[in-house]
């Protein structure tokens, strides 16, 4: 249970007449305010929040340097200072708080937007040419510091990719829909809906994020379980490189050396610029439903969790939250009336109040999906779960609003963060205490306290993912809240080192994750990395710093 509320597919910036948010996460006509309940509950857990004096856009763009290079029609390009400012960051928390305190020591000397592989082709070619960086702009919403403007000697420019979008080619024989890279999850579904087809990849990102933001971070949507990740989603393509131009054909199966696709995928914006992107399509489920069940401990419904996957009953997502995070989803509902009454209903069925929320989705064609449907709730029974009403369908409303809770958040002194990992079922309970024990301890410095709280949500037959968000208090200084944040950062990264999970399940690596890569690579992995990069950009103009820190 979160806040509802509409979700915007616009992706205009600025002068056109933009709802976008300059300095945060969506459309800034949607409203998420944190609410009596909410406050409470949080300072109840961290202390009360001190609102921050907030920098204005008008505050920032007076500060912006010229630009380095020359405006230029011809190349779709801006230097327009307020154009800058709105592509100079992502949504991680260190472009959060670089955002609201106005501390932007970096911004592009210029955006541009190409609307074809040429005028993709011809901005590498002045990039390199005139030694500037280009740094590949989908919807912006990289949480890893994929898209973030950093101090360079050269000129950099951002490539906004929305004018590269729409449905090029839909093969309903083959099931094979050609996509422009620009395009967002609502212009996908909403093209495809009137052919009877879906993809099915829905990020909590999905309201901007793009078709080949999905496949450069090797994202995973809600739906993995059922449509799978986006490399099961991804057929083949076109990539734009510095030195030259990589066709991959979308065939079913091949065994003509090591399949190509795959260095594209997860390359966050290193080899170059997907401008196509051919995505495996499937019939619009005719039925799909997300049903809500209370387990009474942890260690019991990640057991049922794990029968369910590794018995193949053919779920279309599952989702499990700790009792931290049911506590936490419960106490942030925008209907308290509705949270008393499911007390109320648990207490009849004589559950505890402290319990594990689990959400199952079966979709498909009717008959078969309800037989999942039944089959599912048969083994959550068994491990002592029960149907919880109402829940489901205020998640099912909400899901992609979010990340809107973030901006309500700090407006009232907090600062929320994610990190998330994949291990196997074996490690997964020792790797979430020792995470979360790590989260916990990590202000005592500043005596301070966190709060975190896990689910899974990603699930396969050998393992899980695990996604933890945390909040703690902002600091007055926002020199003091980086500092903060690099702690809490840095002592649960460390802890998914060493317990030899991936650093790195969804959300990529961008800037922030790099100095880890080495450790979970190693040596050789790292040398055929530097290598793959220099073989597609020979003079090193593709997104600086990203993925491989030293390149």
């Amino acid at each position: 249970m979160v806040p509802s509320g509409g979700m915007a597919a616009r992706r205009r910036f600025g002068h056109d007449g933009s709802m976008r948010n300059w300095n945060g996460w969506g459309d800034d006509s949607v409203s998420t305010p944190l609410g009596k309940g909410r406050r409470a509950f949080v300072a109840d857990r961290i202390g009360p929040g001190t609102p921050q004096n907030e920098a204005t856009l008008a505050d920032v763009i007076v500060r912006v340097r010229p630009s380095r290079i020359a405006d230029s029609a011809g190349l779709r390009l801006s230097t327009d200072a307020e154009v800058r400012v709105r592509h100079a960051r992502g949504q991680s928390l260190p472009d959060l708080v670089a955002l609201r305190h106005g501390r932007l020591d970096a911004v592009p000397d210029g955006v541009a937007r190409p609307e074809n592989g040429s005028d993709v082709r011809r901005l590498l070619a002045h990039a390199e040419e005139a030694g500037a960086h280009l740094i590949p702009y989908g919807g912006g919403t990289s949480v890893t510091g994929g898209v973030t403007a950093h101090v360079s000697p050269d000129p950099l420019i951002t490539v906004d990719l929305s004018n590269l979008a729409g449905i090029r080619d839909v093969d309903e024989r083959s099931g094979l829909v050609t996509v422009a890279a620009g395009t967002t999850g609502p212009a996908l579904a909403s093209g495809l809906a009137g052919r009877g087809l879906a993809v099915g990849h829905e990020p909590q990102s999905f309201e901007f994020a793009t078709v080949g933001g999905w496949v450069a971070a090797r994202g995973a949507g809600l739906r993995s379980l059922g449509s799978g990740r986006i490399e099961d989603i991804f057929a083949g393509g076109r990539l734009e490189a510095p030195a030259s131009t990589l066709d991959m054909q979308p065939f079913p199966a091949s065994a003509a050396g090591p399949d190509l696709r795959h260095l594209v995928l997860g390359s966050e914006g290193r080899l170059g610029f997907l401008t196509d992107v051919i995505l495996r399509a499937a019939p619009h489920p005719e039925f799909d439903v997300v049903d809500a069940y209370a387990v009474s401990d942890w260690d019991h419904a990640v057991e049922a969790a794990r029968s369910l996957v590794q018995g193949g009953v053919g779920l279309s997502m599952l989702r499990l939250s700790t009792p931290a995070e049911t506590r936490t989803l419960m106490g942030f509902t925008d209907k308290p009336r509705d949270r008393r009454l499911l007390n109320a209903y648990l207490a009849m069925r004589r559950r505890p109040t402290d319990y594990c929320l689990v959400l199952a989705g079966a979709a498909g064609r009717r008959k078969p999906a309800m037989a999942v449907r039944a089959e599912t709730a048969s083994v959550l029974r068994r491990w002592g779960g029960i149907k919880i009403p109402g829940v489901a369908a205020a998640w099912s409303r909400s899901r992609f609003q979010a990340p809107y809770l973030r901006s309500a958040l700090w407006s009232e002194g907090y600062a929320s963060d994610t990190l998330e990992t994949a291990t196997t079922w074996s490690a997964a309970p020792q790797l979430i205490t020792r995470v979360e024990s790590a989260l916990a301890i990590a202000l005592t410095p500043w005596d301070e306290k966190v709060w975190a709280f896990t689910h899974m949500s990603h699930l396969y037959p050998s393992g899980t993912s695990l996604y933890t968000t945390f909040m703690f208090r902002l600091a007055a200084d926002p020199d003091e809240t980086l500092a903060r944040w690099r702690a809490i950062k840095r002592a649960a990264t460390e802890v998914i080192v060493a317990e030899h999970a991936t650093i790195s399940h969804h959300h990529g690596i961008g800037t922030d994750l790099a100095e880890y890569l080495p450790a979970e690579k190693g040596t050789l992995g790292m040398h055929a990395l530097r290598s793959m990069i220099q073989a597609f950009d020979p003079a090193g103009i593709m997104n600086p710093g990203v993925l491989l820190a030293d390149l």
